[in-house]
């Protein structure tokens, strides 16, 4: 399977231009012969912009946003997923949506682990831990930023199937161990692909790393950006090097619950 990440600047609060940006990179994606297309944490909004601004730029799964994402995937004929504020009644979650290449909607995650107070001020937090979908035959899994900084959940993705862990993020100065060290080691110890996607340049008071990469079940790099560009990384998965390193290293297999 080959998917694109893309490493977006920050242009806060700006979602018609989001759109667009969308767009033109749905397009490159796609000549790229992508598949999958994976876009930063609170793609169409920014994540920076205060509680105010996303609580008004919320909008519900069926809302403006997300069709116009439908139209985009479904004229590119590439899978996206994209981030947005989701609101449900009263409440504002951090979200991330995946949109078949046919302009379905294929499952929502709404962050389970907020990140400090940049988040609870903001956010709600969702309360389904494994949510999973299915492109091209691939076992697609979707968490946000802070959360693979818990092996708990990263886990429980490998032991229900998901074999590419998507994690759109937004990860700040001075964090670049985060995405350095902590995601190569969560997909070693899970045996499983991390494509990890970030933002670059600033956003009010965060300096974001960029640093996107595309992490194999052995741990190692399969495809790193060029540090803090905009742009596309396209990277190849070999979906047979899961069973081959579980194989060798059967973490899974070999673990004992009973005694956890």
């Amino acid at each position: 399977m080959r998917i694109a990440c893309w490493q977006a600047s920050t242009h806060p609060s700006d979602v018609a231009g989001a759109l667009a940006r969308l767009r033109v990179r749905a397009g490159q994606a796609a000549e790229a012969g992508a598949r999958l297309l994976v876009t930063p944490e609170m793609s169409l909004s920014g994540y920076n912009i205060g509680r105010r601004t996303l609580r008004e730029l919320a909008e519900p799964e069926n809302g403006p946003m997300c069709d116009e994402v439908a139209r985009i995937a479904a004229e590119s004929g590439v899978a996206i997923v994209h981030g947005w504020p989701e609101l449900d009644g009263e409440r504002v979650h951090n979200s991330v949506r995946v949109v078949g290449a046919d302009g379905t909607g294929l499952a929502t995650y709404r962050k389970t682990h907020l990140f400090g107070a940049l988040d609870r001020s903001s956010f709600s937090a969702g309360e389904t831990g494994v949510v999973q979908a299915v492109v091209d035959g691939v076992t697609i899994g979707l968490i946000i930023c802070y959360d693979v900084e818990f092996p708990e959940l990263v886990r429980a993705h490998a032991l229900r199937g998901t074999e590419l862990l998507v994690v759109p993020t937004a990860l700040m100065v001075p964090w670049h161990f985060v995405a350095e060290t902590v995601v190569p080691a969560r997909a070693f110890e899970s045996q499983l692909f991390i494509a990890y996607t970030n933002w670059t340049g600033r956003e009010r008071t965060l300096e974001y790393c960029g640093l996107t990469r595309v992490v194999g079940p052995d741990g190692r790099v399969a495809a790193i950006d060029a540090g803090t560009a905009d742009g596309l990384l396209v990277a190849d998965l070999d979906l047979s090097l899961i069973a081959k390193v579980r194989a060798e290293t059967p973490y899974l297999t070999d673990r004992r619950p009973e005694l956890y």
